[in-house]
């Protein structure tokens, strides 16, 4: 059994098969690139999150799923009728989410550089929280709603910066003072500044309702000491909180948690980490009724596979390269944005070959770096066969581009 095998994801005779279907013939079927997404993988997959939970506390578990992950009105409908709220980061995405029947009360809105028409499109749907990502921006917000929603109530929460951040590559690294490259880290309210945000934003008639952080993407097993620590200074902030009378609805500890991407990296331990954030809940008395979480990958990226055809195989200089018809830019950026992000690459029908070797899989665009990966050892393909690139169900589809005028493909879900 491949390492990556899952409900979604099955070898039977040297082939791949999506669900009950051969990958092959869904390419021949509906043409490649090709999106396939996976129904029951993404419910098994809220299933375990929500099981990670149980029985390790009394308050409400809100599983905020990150839709800049994927925002398929399909699946955003399927996730609604599972039971999960949204963290949307755009009016766009608060205006996608509502179409797809979540309910105000159940989005959180969290930008970054907010401008005054993002908070009129946000003001403008009654029953959203709005989480404040800087001091700065309060006036921006009171000015807001003083010109277009007078007297309606508001809720707030703040967006706070732990000074602890993780994530697999610098450019995903979401808090701390400076990402591991060197980058200031643009998001959310220094912890100095925290107090008189919340008191701020009381006085200008705001209700705060909650206290949210986010440390970054692709957390692995190595990761959890730290996460843990960034944890408990919320939960101790949030206590500070109560000592100041504000009595806090929810704690949001983020995403960042997501699938093995690679057979050895150490996945990480959500369940550990759902006992911690349990535990020192409990152990400070708080007075909050609810705890969110805010899935992406998690969620999404195993239960999605992106297949392309091969074209022809080109020996250049000793480099063997499976040319494919699709890029990176325009199907799945992370290879081309993100050294780090490696993605499993398997010849849907040779799977059971032992004719192996170092393949680079090229993309069709004007790019030295449009590969989707790099001499990966793998059985070689021939032309015409359909490669299935794994773990394509997050950050995939939603940051392709029409770079080169490629047309970005479509997605079926089975």
């Amino acid at each position: 059994m491949a390492w990556w095998e899952n409900r979604f994801l099955k070898v039977k005779d040297g082939k791949l098969y999506l669900g009950r279907r051969e990958a092959a013939k869904i390419a021949a079927e509906h043409g490649t690139p090709l999106f396939v997404y996976s129904r029951k993988q993404v419910l098994a997959n809220l299933d375990a999150l929500r099981r990670a939970f149980a029985g390790k506390t009394d308050l409400e578990t809100r599983i905020c799923y990150a839709m800049k992950a994927n925002p398929n009105r399909e699946i955003l409908r399927m996730l609604k009728a599972a039971g999960t709220w949204i963290d949307a980061v755009s009016p766009g995405e608060v205006h996608e989410a509502l179409g797809a029947g979540f309910a105000p009360r159940n989005i959180l809105f969290t930008g970054t550089s907010v401008s005054p028409e993002d908070f009129r499109q946000a003001f403008a749907v009654d029953g959203l929280t709005v989480n404040i990502d800087a001091y700065e921006q309060l006036e921006i917000m009171k000015s807001v709603r003083d010109r277009w929603f007078k007297g309606r109530t508001i809720r707030v929460s703040v967006r706070w910066n732990p000074g602890i951040g993780r994530g697999f590559n610098p450019k995903v690294v979401t808090a701390g003072e400076r990402s591991p490259d060197g980058t200031p880290i643009k998001f959310g309210v220094e912890e100095k500044k925290i107090l008189a945000t919340f008191e701020k934003a009381r006085e200008f008639g705001f209700k705060p309702v909650g206290l949210h952080q986010h440390l970054g993407s692709g957390w692995v097993k190595e990761d959890l000491a730290e996460v843990a620590e960034a944890a408990a200074r919320m939960i101790q902030k949030a206590a500070e909180l109560e000592k100041e009378g504000f009595i806090l609805e929810f704690l949001d500890f983020g995403g960042g948690f997501g699938p093995r991407y690679s057979k050895g990296q150490g996945l990480f331990p959500v369940a550990k980490y759902a006992a911690f954030i349990c535990r020192e809940i409990k152990k400070r008395r708080l007075k909050i009724r609810a705890l969110a979480v805010e899935p992406g990958k998690y969620l999404l990226a195993e239960a999605g596979v992106l297949l392309l055809t091969v074209g022809y195989l080109k020996e250049s200089y000793g480099n063997l390269f499976a040319c494919v018809n699709g890029g990176t830019f325009n199907t799945l950026p992370r290879p081309a944005i993100y050294p780090q992000a490696y993605h499993e690459i398997v010849p849907c029908s040779r799977l059971g070959s032992t004719n192996k070797r170092r393949i680079t899989v090229a993309g069709n665009l004007c790019e030295t770096g449009d590969v989707f990966g790099k001499e990966i050892l793998m059985p070689v393909p021939k032309a015409g066969d359909v490669l299935a690139v794994l773990n394509a169900g997050a950050y995939a589809r939603t940051m392709a581009s029409n770079y080169n005028l490629r047309p970005i493909p479509k997605e079926i879900i089975i």
